[in-house]
């Protein structure tokens, strides 16, 4: 979780919305990981992740979730606008992204890899996807 922060601070992400389990601030290892961050980015917490979703989208986001499936596609083949609205979502470390959400989302995406794993830490693969994201942003803003 502190490592989300930190990503979230880096990237200048808007809001960092959590669901499944309550978020505990006073845990010394998120304290850690987080290097303050936690105090800096706005976060919040969701017990139904389905209206979350649906608000957002009706707000003009556009939700993408990160995630292998059988009709995800490669991150870097997401086509975005430099006025993309991303309501991104990522999935725990043991479970990823539940069924259920996965099947109220249109969009998604995974990050090919090479190796014999199938799956990364959450935090790595928040940041690929963030840095993708942003490549996509700074290009329309160098044209």
């Amino acid at each position: 979780m502190g490592s989300i922060f930190r990503l979230a601070d880096a990237f200048n992400i808007e809001k960092v919305i959590f669901s499944g389990s309550p978020i505990n601030l006073k845990s010394n290892r998120l304290r850690r990981t987080a290097r303050g961050t936690f105090e800096k980015v706005d976060f919040d917490y969701t017990e139904n992740i389905l209206e979350t979703i649906e608000s957002y989208i009706s707000k003009g986001y556009k939700p993408v979730a990160l995630e292998i499936t059988s009709d995800s596609v490669q991150l870097d083949q997401l086509k975005l606008t430099f006025d993309s609205k991303i309501l991104l979502i990522i999935g725990n470390e043991r479970h990823g992204i539940s069924e259920m959400v996965l099947d109220a989302v249109q969009t998604k995406v995974h990050i090919p890899m090479f190796g014999n794993n199938s799956s990364m830490n959450v935090s790595q693969a928040a940041g690929i996807a963030l840095y993708e994201f942003s490549k996509t942003f700074l290009t329309f803003r160098q044209k």
